[in-house]
């Protein structure tokens, strides 16, 4: 059994069903993005990210956003201290400070606040006052946010929301799977899960990830595709080169994990909804004819 089966085998000791958020969270990591879970309340995205956590033996921290948070309650802040009589401003480091971040509801948090994560998600550092805190690497955000409630939510700017490699969309269980849930949650004790891996193994799969080739056709293929949003006629905005090297990259990763040297189309057609759906914007047309980005990335799809 590789490693990636045993990290999916330890995990689902506590997640029933969720294959697609596992393996998007797996694909974040390994592409060193930082990932958004959209789903309804009660659908274990908080527990799946603090299993996958325990599983890679990484350094974890929750932010329950909520709109009174303030940057320095995720940033840290400098305290007074006192020793031997005298007092110095040394630096508390806030719960950014950890390889797995989980930003719970982060459309609860006022634009600013969310603005302090941008730093942390793009530079992997944190800038408070003059000094600036190298973060240590793995360094991963996880974001969820609840697609209803929207009433007193500040929604993730396009700057922002770009700034996530993948959107994953979290969907409710089969019949079949929340029969096992409700077995195992209400009659049983939570199983502990193994560590299957080490930070140095992660960073070495991150490299590993980057060496996995890529053929010149699909290439192509990515940039048409991508190129196709910019100018369809119920989208007010397309991706941008961005959307292009984060389809790539994350390609790349799955077909690591599928045990694969190259990147093949059914990579591509798996992380395009992932990767795209938060970086295009439909027009008032679109919305008129409830449409999603979703429907029109498979239009799209069929064009390359």
């Amino acid at each position: 059994m590789n490693k990636f089966d045993l990290i999916f085998k330890e995990i689902k000791k506590v997640i029933v069903g969720q294959d697609d958020m596992i393996e998007g969270l797996l694909i974040g990591l390994l592409s060193n993005g930082n990932v958004l879970l959209e789903g309804y309340p009660g659908l274990a995205k908080t527990l799946a990210v603090k299993t996958f956590s325990e599983v890679l033996d990484l350094k974890f921290s929750r932010i329950q956003n909520t709109p009174d948070l303030m940057p320095s309650d995720i940033t840290g802040t400098y305290i007074i201290q006192e020793h031997n009589g005298r007092r110095n401003f040394v630096f508390q480091p806030g719960p950014v400070f950890a390889n797995i971040v989980l930003a719970d509801e982060i459309n609860r948090a006022t634009p600013k606040t969310q603005s302090a994560l941008l730093e942390a998600m793009q530079e992997k550092q944190v800038t408070v006052g003059k000094e600036t805190f190298k973060l240590e690497e793995p360094f991963f955000v996880l974001a969820t946010q609840n697609p209803i409630e929207q009433e007193g939510t500040y929604p993730l700017p396009e700057a922002q929301a770009d700034r996530f490699l993948l959107k994953l969309k979290v969907s409710y269980p089969s019949p079949k799977e929340e029969l096992e849930i409700v077995e195992k949650f209400v009659e049983e004790e939570l199983p502990k899960v193994k560590k299957v891996m080490s930070k140095n193994e992660i960073l070495k799969l991150q490299q590993y990830t980057r060496q996995i080739l890529v053929n010149t056709d699909l290439k192509k293929r990515v940039v048409k595709l991508v190129a196709l949003t910019r100018n369809h006629p119920e989208l007010s905005y397309g991706a941008s080169p961005r959307a292009s090297i984060a389809l790539l990259q994350t390609a790349k990763a799955r077909a690591l994990i599928h045990g694969r040297k190259n990147v093949s189309i059914d990579d591509i057609k798996a992380l395009a909804k992932p990767v795209l759906r938060h970086r295009i914007i439909l027009n008032f047309e679109a919305e008129r004819k409830n449409l999603d980005e979703d429907t029109i990335i498979d239009e799209l799809l069929k064009k390359i």
